[in-house]
């Protein structure tokens, strides 16, 4: 394994309805790769691609991704999304975070690598490139060939920015939880002990609360 470089941080956003062992999969896996000083989970307030759906209330979110992330001292929480409210963009949460940390502290952006093909429809993708270095996951064998054609001109500036990590899948989704959830099924050991017991405490995702 190799030493944490101090000043780089990893960032991880997301919805985290629920957070689950494929997030904290990833995020430990580049924190190593990458030799991340830490990483900074960032739950989403209102997700642009999700603006139109139902999103468990933020403080569900917040303290079950807390919870998912307590055992690991390298992982931390912040609250940069939630208490700006209305949509989420990628470009203010680097924004903000960049304004709380060290000036020296470069940052890296941990998402998916289809996410990375989609990044010209997201909100100033220049600058978004510009502050952070990105991380972008992808299942062993699965490369980023249609990088350059899908970032256009930006391909030529950053390409140097962005990252390949390739990670075993785990096979998990949020959507996939939710959905055994109200199915009744059940979702031990694919989610921490912690959060399933916040869950059922909470009566989220139509379970029922245990009082």
């Amino acid at each position: 394994m190799t030493e944490a470089q101090a000043g780089r941080i990893g960032i991880m956003g997301g919805t985290f309805d629920p957070i689950h062992y494929g997030h904290l999969v990833v995020a430990e896996a580049a924190r190593e790769a990458f030799s991340l000083e830490k990483i900074i989970f960032v739950p989403a307030g209102i997700p642009p691609h999700k603006a139109k759906e139902e999103v468990t209330p933020a403080r569900h979110r917040y303290l079950m991704t807390l919870l998912a992330i307590m055992s690991n001292p390298y992982f931390e929480i912040s609250r940069v999304d939630l208490d700006r409210g209305g949509v989420t963009y990628t470009v203010d949460t680097l924004a903000d975070l960049k304004s709380q940390l060290p000036p020296a502290v470069q940052m890296y952006f941990i998402t998916g690598a289809d996410a990375i093909l989609e990044i010209l429809s997201w909100k100033s993708p220049d600058q978004v490139l510009s502050m952070a270095e990105f991380i972008a996951v992808t299942r062993p064998g699965y490369g980023l060939d249609q990088l350059s054609q899908a970032i256009g001109p930006l391909y030529a500036e950053f390409r140097d920015r962005i990252h390949i990590l390739e990670v075993p899948p785990v096979g998990l989704s949020s959507t996939g939880l939710r959905r055994r959830l109200v199915e009744g099924r059940s979702i031990r050991y694919l989610v921490p002990e912690t959060v399933v017991a916040y869950i059922n405490n909470e009566g989220l995702y139509g379970t029922s609360p245990e009082r």
